[in-house]
């Protein structure tokens, strides 16, 4: 089984504040870091370390060389992301004293993914192969038509949530990972609704595709026709939630892939986030197979 995430790749600009900037106001940033990011990269990163055979796609520019040095290092095959003269994608993120995060996105070369650039990374992987998705690319449908075609499964993960996710071919998807805004308003609910109603009701939208639904410290909550699970998280401080989701997903699928059972993914996923959010960074703060599979 290969593993192929077809997503973003960013620049991520983060900047330690006191508290989230509010409309019209100017506040002073007590540290800067540049790292790498980008929920597609994230995630192939998050794959590779827990021991799956991943594959990115995307699109970078002559700035973004070295986010596949890093994907590299950890085993990632960046053979299929493109690259062209412009900027790659940027994530400007405040990180407050609360390790709280407000993230502005540059799409960059992320919105720019051509048809050519799709068939030529698809043409590598079929039946019985996985292509994880997001939103913050400019061809998810397109990838979804065309994964589906030759067989791939697809793994969706509808975040950041707008409009356009609507639109998207929903029912193509085998699995949607979604935290609880994302469930809600893909389940057309109140932002206020519990995590079993926004469960039960996704389910009930998708009856051919699993949710999985992480839910912060209350952890992580699986639904498929009748059945249901739950995973907890393991209690440690909180240093910085940016990669806490995309660490979760890449975690359950490798779990799943290991032919582990549905809660006992669920469990080593809430694992590898819990260790992740404890530590700075995105990438970087994504614990390795040997310290979560044990």
């Amino acid at each position: 089984m290969k593993v192929l995430v077809f997503g973003s790749l960013n620049i991520d600009l983060i900047f330690s504040v006191d508290h989230i900037v509010r409309p019209g106001e100017t506040i002073g940033s007590s540290a800067l870091e540049k790292s790498a990011g980008g929920k597609g990269a994230n995630q192939a990163a998050s794959l590779a370390k827990a021991g799956m055979k991943t594959y990115m796609a995307g699109k970078i520019g002559a700035d973004g060389k070295f986010l596949l040095e890093l994907l590299q290092s950890y085993g990632v095959n960046t053979d299929h992301v493109a690259q062209y003269e412009e900027a790659t994608g940027q994530a400007l993120i405040q990180l407050d004293k609360k390790r709280q995060n407000a993230i502005v996105l540059f799409s960059g070369g992320n919105a720019l993914i051509t048809d050519d650039e799709i068939n030529r990374a698809l043409t590598q992987f079929g039946p019985g192969d996985i292509v994880v998705l997001q939103n913050e690319i400019n061809c998810t449908a397109e990838v979804m038509r065309e994964a589906k075609n030759r067989g791939l499964k697809i793994y969706l993960n509808p975040s950041p949530y707008d409009e356009g996710i609507n639109n998207l071919p929903l029912n193509l998807a085998d699995a949607f990972f979604v935290n609880e805004i994302e469930g809600a308003a893909l389940a057309a609910l109140p932002q206020e609704t519990s995590f079993s109603v926004i469960l039960e009701n996704l389910v009930k939208k998708f009856p051919h595709a699993e949710i999985i639904l992480t839910a912060g410290k209350d952890g992580a909550f699986y639904g498929f026709d009748a059945i249901r699970e739950k995973g907890e998280i393991i209690d440690l401080p909180v240093t910085d939630t940016t990669a806490a989701g995309d660490t979760f997903t890449g975690y359950f699928i490798a779990a799943r892939a290991r032919s582990l059972s549905v809660r006992e993914a669920l469990a080593l996923a809430c694992k590898a986030a819990s260790i992740a959010v404890s530590r700075k960074g995105a990438m970087a703060s994504i614990p390795f197979a040997k310290e979560v599979f044990v």
